[in-house]
Parts: C-alpha cells; structure tokens; sequence
C-alpha cells in the first residue's frame, strides 16, 4: 500500500469530496457564504480563495493519497484569509497562530494513520515557515441533536482537540478556542495519534463541512 501526501493546489482541489468540494463556510462570512450557497457558484468561490491564498500566502491544505486515491484531507491558513473566523464568540484567532478549518479521513481508510500523518505535515509545513502554533474552534455539544448545528456542523468537537494536546486558550459553553503549539505536534506520542486517527477517521465530510443554509433549506 502506498501513501502520499500532496499539498493542495487548484489542480488537486478536485479530489476532495464533492460536498467538501461545495462548501464555502469558512471561506467567506455567514452571509456571503449563504448567497453562495442559495444562488451562485459555490465552486468557483471555492477555486477563487484557494487561487488567492496560494498566491498570496502559499499551501493551505494536504491530502493524502493510498495507491492513488485520495483519502484524506486537511487545510488551514492565517485567520486574515477566513472571514468565518470573525463569527465565532471567542474570536478572534491569536495573531501568532494558523486556523485549522477542517480535516478528514475518509472511512474506508481510517485506522491507517492517516490522520497522523496529514496533521504532522502540516505542523512540518507551519514550522518552516516560522509559525508557532495552530488554533481552532471546537464544538463543545459535537453530536448534540439539541444543539443548533448550523454552524457548529462544520467544526471538529472540542473533547478532539483536547486528547491531542490542545489547550483552551479562550472557553466558551459550545465555541471554545483551542491552541496547539507547533514543538507539542510534532513530539506527540503513539497514543495521542492513534486518538487522532480514530476520530479524524470517524468524521463524514457533511458533518464536517456543512455550508450554512436558510432554515427551509436542507444542508449538505
């Protein structure tokens, strides 16, 4: 079995899950991400922030390939580039630290190390770059059918963040802001990873990448 991890390019973009593909949640604020959704192209406004990040910042995601098929994905980038990161009660993102927006294995190959894998690459990419740290916006009620998910489909539980070595830099009761330092990601023991992998694996692109939809409109 053969594995590779590519970054994400315009090229590579097509790879991701169609819904993941359509998805524009958290490159553009609630409402032009619904606008998007309802009536344009979200495609193309998908493309056009990838183009305009890669241009201007550089990689911002990974995927990974098993015997060339993608399995896996992950992408991130400076909070600058995420409108929907000014959404949330406990923004905004600290001015030292990469967002993790989403990442997934696909369930036919989870329990590989996948997860570990596109996770760690990207904390190799973010060092040489000099960033010092990774945050992101965990679901504190993930599988709540209480909740209201309309934002909340799109975000990783926070309990994920936690049992990989996140700490809450900033709580809240459902949207805390978690911090992993960069030196902690890449020194992370087999037992975390192995966490890692197993709920990257457990996550469907719907669950994690659910665009925001008028009440009357059903979700992806």
């Amino acid at each position: 079995m053969s594995r590779r991890l590519v970054n994400l390019t315009l090229d590579t973009l097509e790879d991701l899950p169609r819904a993941c593909r359509r998805c524009v949640f958290w490159e553009l604020d609630p409402v032009a991400a619904e606008r998007a959704c309802s009536s344009g192209d979200p495609e193309l406004e998908k493309e056009a922030w990838v183009s305009q990040t890669l241009l201007e910042w550089g990689s911002c995601g990974k995927l990974v390939y098993v015997d060339g098929m993608p399995a896996g994905f992950v992408m991130f980038a400076p909070p600058a580039y995420v409108p929907r990161s000014m959404a949330f009660p406990t923004s905004p993102v600290s001015p030292d630290a990469v967002l993790l927006t989403t990442a997934r294995v696909v369930g036919a190959f989870a329990g590989g190390g996948l997860g570990r894998m596109l996770v760690q690459g990207v904390a190799r990419d973010l060092t040489k770059r000099g960033v010092k740290a990774i945050e992101a916006f965990g679901d504190a009620k993930f599988g709540d059918e209480a909740a209201d998910d309309r934002s909340g489909g799109c975000l990783a539980p926070a309990d994920y963040f936690l049992s990989v070595g996140f700490k809450t830099v900033r709580p809240h009761p459902r949207y805390p802001r978690l911090r992993l330092e960069l030196r902690t990601a890449l020194s992370w023991k087999s037992d975390v990873e192995y966490a890692l992998e197993k709920l990257l694996g457990s996550m469907s692109p719907e669950a994690l990448l659910r665009p925001v939809r008028p009440a009357t409109r059903s979700t992806l």
